[in-house]
């Protein structure tokens, strides 16, 4: 089969933004498809080093080059630049081919606008990487809907989403569910000894709260506030690599006062090759979801905490309605409380090797790239 996943590496080449596309290109590969990597989300490229928007993506392509190579996936991609309609890479022609004539397009968190493009015979897939937010956006937003109605079928990380229970609104759509899919090698056990204590990498808050039904969905800021006395109560330091959010926003001083250790992502993971190093130098992980995850049950479930769990790193992580899927309680734990983090960490450290194994383990059984993404062909073909 030909294949294309879209995604956003070129606008954002940051390391878990890289990884994030780079696991779906490499498990179709895996499976032996013949795979091409389009970026086309209109935007004006993003510089990174001066933190703005330019009016030439020719730095943009040129990264995106280099860590696609890097990866053996050579010229298979194009890059449309939003400043200048300018396509790097294989150009305007192939891309509005593999569009219309390839057999899969995957569009990872719907990263790519395809609204100039014909559709043609290629089956069409809709990622939703962010449940609740998306499914709101679908029922106020017209033309977001459109968008992603001329999409054939649609999957979410949403474990829970049209369940009882779960808030997230289906927008009259019927969301297949996924999983956050890890290249295991790319990402094998770690044996070096940790050098870190508990660490993830976040952001304050992504973007402004949504409102549905009277209620109000927020993001991860909210939920780490609940926990923000963690660090007193923890033999361990947390780091945690955290973006300061829109407005800049992040209480830094604030939480350093309450023992945190606030580090910058684009100094500590600004890179594939960082953001493994810190995950693989890390004891385990903990960390909270966006508040929006949570109080939806949605299910949602990081493909940045596979990556703990592939290095072989137990994680601890705010339940959202995933341990109804996913195992927890040996190298993975759920928590909802400070008391569960707590017992989590007491846990992680009275028998350390026990669990990192286990964490392999689920990786392998539940993550691994071309397992999910044979397991999303399969159902993509399935009628509704």
């Amino acid at each position: 089969m030909r294949i294309v996943v879209t995604g956003l590496i070129a606008q954002y080449p940051f390391g878990g933004v890289i990884w994030d596309y780079l696991h779906y290109l490499l498990g179709f590969r895996g499976l032996g498809h013949e795979v091409w990597y389009l970026e086309d989300s209109g935007a004006w490229p993003y510089d990174p080093i001066a933190q703005t928007y330019v009016a030439d993506g020719r730095r943009n392509a040129a990264r995106l080059q280099e860590i696609l190579q890097k990866f053996g996936l050579g010229c298979h991609w194009v890059y449309r630049d939003g400043s200048t309609n300018r396509y790097w890479g294989a150009g305007e022609e192939v891309a509005r081919d593999l569009v219309r004539n390839a057999d899969l397009l995957v569009n990872v968190s719907g990263a790519a606008y395809l609204a100039g493009y014909e559709q043609g015979g290629c089956l069409w897939v809709y990622l939703d990487q962010d449940p609740l937010f998306t499914q709101v956006r679908l029922l106020t937003d017209a033309r977001a809907a459109e968008g992603v109605l001329r999409h054939h079928c649609h999957f979410t990380l949403g474990l829970c989403v049209g369940r009882s229970g779960c808030l997230v609104p289906e927008a009259g759509l019927v969301w297949r569910k996924t999983l956050p899919p890890v290249a295991l090698e790319c990402w094998p056990f770690a044996t070096e000894p940790p050098q870190l204590g508990y660490t993830t990498i976040m952001n304050w808050a992504s973007y402004l709260p949504c409102f549905w039904q009277g209620m109000s969905f927020g993001q991860k800021d909210r939920e780490f506030w609940r926990f923000r006395e963690l660090p007193r109560l923890s033999r361990r330091v947390l780091t945690i690599a955290m973006g300061q959010g829109i407005g800049k926003r992040r209480p830094t001083q604030l939480l350093q006062e309450l023992g945190w250790e606030i580090v910058e992502p684009d100094c500590v993971v600004p890179d594939e090759e960082k953001y493994q190093a810190f995950i693989r130098l890390s004891l385990a992980e903990w960390s909270v979801a966006k508040e929006g995850y949570v109080r939806s049950s949605s299910g949602w479930f990081s493909g940045r905490t596979a990556c703990y769990l592939a290095s072989g790193r137990p994680a601890i992580v705010e339940d959202t309605g995933w341990s109804e899927e996913l195992p927890s309680g040996e190298g993975l734990f759920a928590f909802r409380t400070l008391e569960d983090c707590v017992g989590a960490m007491e846990a992680v450290e009275s028998d350390y090797d026990s669990h990192r194994q286990k964490a392999r383990v689920i990786a392998e059984n539940y993550f691994e790239a071309r397992r999910v993404c044979q397991e999303l062909i399969l159902e993509a073909g399935r009628p509704v």
